[in-house]
């Protein structure tokens, strides 16, 4: 398959403006703000949005990917702390202030996007590090032996829906919520 052309200047400028302001408002409001005001913040027409996104989720496949490699940075970085415990809460504290700073993350990471692979593909890679810090912290003795992948699974949506509820009222909100369910989950042997 023949390269592409590559794009004109106006028309890269075009569209970097058209990516850098779908990431703020994505950032700012979530997933579902209108195509319109994308096109509007960059300051271009709809028509020209369409020629270089033709679907919400060529938006969510140009930014989310990319964005989402903190999650693996975070994931190495838990699994390379010497005590299993705290590399666990260490990682879901960083990917839950990763949900807490960019409300579309945090959509991204909940949400069920089957037309955006790339996006998928990138949440999976955060999904198997969780599953080997569970596995480490829950032989260490510190995680309570029933609790699994599922899990935090689980929680991830719990705590998309407490950041959600409480960014504008008390950003810190869910610090206080995620510490009572960590408190819950040490176990009672160690």
């Amino acid at each position: 398959m023949a390269n592409p052309r590559p794009l004109r200047a106006d028309a890269a400028r075009n569209r970097e403006k058209l990516l850098a302001a779908a990431t703020q408002l994505f950032g700012e409001r979530g997933l579902d703000v209108p195509l319109e005001h994308i096109a509007r913040r960059a300051e271009v027409s709809i028509g020209t949005l369409y020629a270089h996104f033709p679907t919400r989720d060529t938006f969510f496949e140009a930014i989310f990917p990319e964005r989402l490699t903190e999650l693996a940075t975070l994931g190495e970085r838990a699994l390379a702390d010497p005590d299993p415990w705290h590399g666990f809460v260490g990682y879901l504290e960083g990917v839950f202030a990763l949900h807490a700073r960019d409300r579309g993350l945090n959509e991204v990471l909940v949400r069920d996007l089957p037309n955006a692979r790339g996006v998928v593909e990138s949440c999976h890679t955060g999904a198997g590090h969780a599953a080997e810090l569970v596995r480490r912290a829950r032989e260490s003795g510190r995680l309570r032996a029933d609790y699994t992948t599922g899990d935090v699974a689980t929680l991830t949506r719990a705590m998309a829906q407490v950041i959600r509820d409480s960014l504008d009222t008390d950003p810190t909100e869910w610090r206080r919520f995620l510490a009572i369910y960590l408190a819950g989950l040490q176990s009672t042997s160690t």
